[in-house]
């Protein structure tokens, strides 16, 4: 289905993030091979966020290495990242979409039907038009689900997508993240959501203090969880 080599997988290997000498990602190693949806969990400060942002390489590793399968070269177009507040630029909905996508050297014609494309796909056809900033929360981070999707990642990178909608746009985020993964796309997303991540995970990374001290299968987790801290941020018992 793909022209060029896959990036996955991605591996993470003994990375670790430092300020001011303080070690807030601490020899973090994992790989993020093709499929399904991985899902970060931990405490506030745990290091989600950071691991996101540097797999993703908005912020570089003061030690150790993050790298893909091809190499360098072309990564940067296929991998994207939402956040947790969109960022939505002072233009119309479509324009968002075209603004990403000819920042990624996609070029004009392309550009128009990769962009009515992902109007279509996330249901913001009738919106296209309109001020982006003027969506409501829910159709903001589906514009920026759009928008990364447009530029046809390989992996999508997500912190905490949902933790500013209500229940209902909630469960539209998770079912377009659940489509997402049927058709390919693989996902490294943090979340604060048990239930959502009980829905969605395939496999589960538990981050504590900046280290990685469980990583294995969504459904392993949840029915066991091997380490004291995993067991009590499950009780709903806070951990520091």
């Amino acid at each position: 289905m793909r022209d060029v080599a896959s990036i996955l997988p991605l591996s993470v290997e003994a990375v670790s993030f430092l300020v001011d000498g303080r070690r807030l990602i601490d020899g973090l190693s994992f790989a993020m091979p093709a499929g399904g949806l991985t899902v970060l969990l931990g405490p506030n400060g745990a290091g989600k966020s950071l691991t996101l942002r540097l797999c993703h390489g908005l912020l570089t590793p003061g030690e150790g290495r993050i790298h893909w399968a091809a190499g360098a070269e072309g990564r940067a177009k296929r991998h994207a990242m939402v956040f947790q507040k969109p960022i939505m630029l002072r233009r119309s909905v479509e324009a968002n979409i075209a603004h990403a996508l000819a920042a990624a050297g996609i070029a004009g014609p392309e550009r128009r039907e990769r962009s009515q494309a992902a109007l279509a796909r996330f249901g913001l056809s009738d919106r296209s038009e309109q001020a982006a900033r003027l969506l409501s929360g829910g159709e903001q981070q589906r514009l920026a689900i759009a928008r990364a999707w447009a530029l046809r990642p390989e992996l999508l990178f997500l912190d905490e997508p949902t933790s500013q909608l209500d229940p209902a746009a909630t469960r539209q985020i998770e079912e377009l993240l659940a489509s997402l993964v049927a058709e390919g796309i693989t996902v490294l997303m943090s979340t604060h959501d048990l239930g959502q991540a009980r829905r969605l995970a395939s496999r589960v990374l538990f981050l504590h203090r900046g280290n990685l001290i469980e990583d294995t299968a969504a459904d392993a987790f949840f029915a066991g969880p091997q380490t004291p801290e995993a067991r009590a941020f499950l009780a709903g018992e806070l951990i520091w």
